[in-house]
């Protein structure tokens, strides 16, 4: 036993070292090792070259349509699993510690280190290269940041480079001890089931946020469900009467090395969050763009749309009027009555001219 832990103990100390040279520290500063500018390039070259020699046979151009349809290429990868889970336990031990010191100036200071700490730990655990365009364009205290959303993992795309108040709907269990602990040390905002009903109070929640030029921007997807990296679909209008500005950023993964968009009536979150880990590599691009105010005698219907035309114009992706949210819901009556009167119009206008 005496032997075991003469062991045990001097490969722990290595460990753990390994640990902070490697992952925290230069998560910490934003540094890179180049491990994964690495990666990318060999990763590159091995598909070139495995797709010239898949393209010379016949039979294994067969097994490509069937293991990759999607043209996506399916393995196991052996990644470092653990980066993503030492990133969520730091979360919750460094803001829960960081919760209880004094409102003082550094609590806020070292309450962004270590989110940004863990959120790079977590984007490196994925194997994500994100390529941000734009830095001036950064969102900024006292603004609302609105980005078109593909993945919950777009939180820890756009978190890597900035911290931001989340907002979002109590959760129980795992999510909810995140929650908690991310509020000890930073403004979140986040609601009770029963006051997200309520689109006064949430309005007012916000406006109140915004309005103290000290608190971080807040982060808000108005599509309100994930869309699949190809288009952008209706912006809800509640983001944008809020008032105060818009930060717009347009988010667009590489399809090349496996698709980000979860499917949630496919895939739950367990599930889609291990085909992550497992995919070859998360490559996306971010691109901050120009702040936006409303302009005078535009209601907020007019803003979202203006703001959500320069998200797609920017992403290369196809801007939708239509609801992401009717995947699952059921059509309003009150819509269908709209395009009702609408055809309505159409016909008692083809009618009058005759």
């Amino acid at each position: 036993m005496e032997g075991f832990w003469a062991v045990f103990f001097p490969v722990l100390r290595v460990w753990f070292t390994c640990l902070v040279v490697l992952i925290m520290l230069p998560a910490m500063f934003g540094i890179s090792l180049g491990i994964t500018e690495t990666y990318m390039k060999i990763l590159l070259k091995t598909l070139e070259w495995a797709t010239h020699r898949i393209q010379r046979a016949s039979r294994a151009e067969e097994i490509l349509k069937q293991s990759a349809s999607n043209g996506e290429f399916t393995h196991i990868q052996s990644q470092t699993h653990l980066d993503p889970a030492i990133g969520l336990s730091w979360l919750v031990i460094g803001t829960t510690m960081v919760g209880f010191l004094p409102n003082f100036r550094v609590k806020g200071w070292l309450s962004e280190l270590v989110h940004l700490m863990c959120y790079r730990i977590c984007a490196r655990g994925l194997s994500a290269t994100i390529h941000y365009h734009n830095k001036q364009n950064r969102p900024k205290r006292g603004g609302i940041c609105v980005a078109n959303h593909t993945s919950p993992i777009d939180v820890v795309i756009l978190a890597n480079d900035g911290c931001y108040a989340m907002v979002g709907q109590v959760h129980g269990g795992l999510m909810g001890v995140l929650q908690r602990a991310m509020e000890r040390s930073c403004p979140h905002i986040w609601f009770e089931r029963a006051e997200m009903r309520d689109r006064h109070l949430v309005t007012q929640r916000l406006r109140d946020h915004v309005n103290n030029k000290t608190k971080l921007p807040i982060l808000i997807f108005p599509e309100g469900t994930c869309i699949n990296n190809t288009s952008v679909m209706m912006f809800k209008k509640g983001s944008f009467e809020i008032g105060g500005t818009i930060y717009p950023v347009a988010i667009k993964y590489d399809p090349q090395f496996g698709d980000a968009f979860w499917n949630s009536s496919k895939y739950s979150m367990v599930s889609y969050l291990l085909r992550m880990m497992t995919s070859w590599a998360i490559v996306c691009n971010v691109w901050y763009l120009p702040p936006m105010t409303q302009k005078e005698g535009e209601d907020a219907v007019q803003f979202a749309n203006r703001v959500k035309s320069t998200v797609a114009q920017q992403g290369g992706l196809v801007d939708l009027a239509w609801d992401g949210g009717l995947k699952r819901a059921k059509v309003k009556d009150s819509f269908k009555e709209q395009q009702q009167k609408k055809y309505s119009h159409m016909v008692v206008g083809d009618d009058s001219s005759d």
